[in-house]
């Protein structure tokens, strides 16, 4: 199975961890589609872990727990399919999940023919309780292996936090993404770490198996499983959160409870203009535009359509002055013959249309996305 996009949809950690049902699911499948996020393109919904039983049936089968899922989980399936959605689990290379519950190894291809027969899309699968003597890439490739051959087309989701060099060897695996960093939380702190991480590895994004900078935290305001109840993101940090996993093409899970998501918070989640960057057919890796200290930097990256989309992201302390000159880092100078009309995709206004260098400030911790088509002079 091979993607041509990052993957969209929900997952059910951020928020309620552990605290999950099939009602929960029920609920959120249909707020997916009335809410318009289904609209917007999210259509993946993952259970993530605390599903299961801790034990294992007589035929080595994993079990889901009947209080938290009494109809089943095909059933339940069968349910956010009718909603016009793809349905994900999560599990585990090792022993056991991180949270204690049967994990694959050694149970592969046991699992995977379970997860087709059930109707599931998603795997993410997480790298918890490895045995120390094996080696992450193999376990990975041997599931890769086990979803190939179950008979339905199931999405690897490779969750190793970018442990062991995950982005050097990922791609023989056949997943479709990984993980290249730790768990999120909802702080500008962990935004910014996620951020610095990609500045090493951005290049080793592209179709066929994407770079996942871990769920959204967006609109969790300080609530949730992952949420920093004294220091959470504000609405511009969010933005700018939304901002960068845009950009750089990393899939969009959202994390946050849909089901009590503010105007605001749905802005910044259903913004099409914003979302179609990170969807964009093209998918060509950004590039380094401007760094200055104290971590403030300008990405470019070249649309489908022949646009550039600049990513100012200022996560400094300070406000910072970007003058962003086309000459120097893009190679349009005057003898081109063509100027750049700069529209700005958050505020939904022109810019107007400039020759050889824009020049604009942001304020700490905020950003700018500036889309840029070619005009003849």
């Amino acid at each position: 199975m091979y993607l041509t996009r990052p993957p969209m949809g929900f997952n059910t950690w951020n928020t309620f961890a552990d605290n999950i049902s099939d009602q929960l699911v029920r609920e959120i499948a249909d707020r997916m589609v009335s809410d318009g996020y289904l609209e917007c393109g999210y259509n993946y919904l993952v259970i993530d872990d605390c599903w299961s039983l801790h034990t294992r049936d007589e035929q080595g089968r994993l079990q889901s727990d009947p209080e938290k899922f009494p109809y089943g989980i095909k059933a339940l399936a069968d349910y956010v399919h009718s909603k016009g959605l793809k349905f994900g689990m999560y599990s585990c290379v090792g022993n056991y999940t991180c949270a204690g519950f049967p994990g694959s190894y050694e149970y592969e291809f046991i699992d995977a023919k379970t997860l087709a027969e059930w109707g599931v899309d998603y795997l993410k699968l997480d790298y918890c309780y490895k045995p120390q003597t094996e080696d992450g890439a193999r376990l990975y490739r041997r599931m890769g292996l086990a979803l190939a051959n179950c008979g339905r087309d199931i999405v690897l989701s490779a969750c190793s936090w970018g442990a062991d060099e995950t982005h050097k060897w990922i791609k023989s695996t056949g997943a479709q993404l990984f993980r290249s960093t730790g768990d999120i939380f909802d702080n500008f702190g962990s935004i910014r770490e996620i951020y610095n991480i990609q500045k090493n590895i951005y290049q080793y994004n592209g179709q066929g198996c994407f770079n996942d900078m871990d769920m959204l935290v967006v609109g969790m305001n300080g609530e949730g499983h992952v949420a920093n109840r004294d220091n959470f993101c504000t609405l511009e940090e969010y933005r700018t959160h939304f901002s960068i996993w845009a950009l750089f093409g990393s899939p969009l899970m959202i994390g946050s409870d849909i089901r009590s998501q503010t105007d605001a918070t749905k802005a910044i989640l259903q913004n099409k203009a914003v979302i179609a960057i990170n969807q964009d057919p093209a998918y060509r890796q950004p590039y380094l535009f401007m760094s200055k200290p104290g971590n403030a930097d300008v990405w470019v990256r070249h649309m489908d359509n022949g646009d550039l989309v600049f990513g100012i992201f200022n996560m400094s302390e300070n406000t910072e002055m970007f003058p962003l000159s086309f000459t120097d880092h893009i190679g349009l100078n005057r003898t081109c013959g063509v100027s750049l009309k700069l529209f700005d995709v958050w505020d939904m206004k022109s810019l107007g249309t400039f020759k050889d260098i824009y020049v604009t400030h942001v304020e700490p911790h905020s950003s700018k996305l500036i889309r840029a088509r070619i005009c003849e002079d």
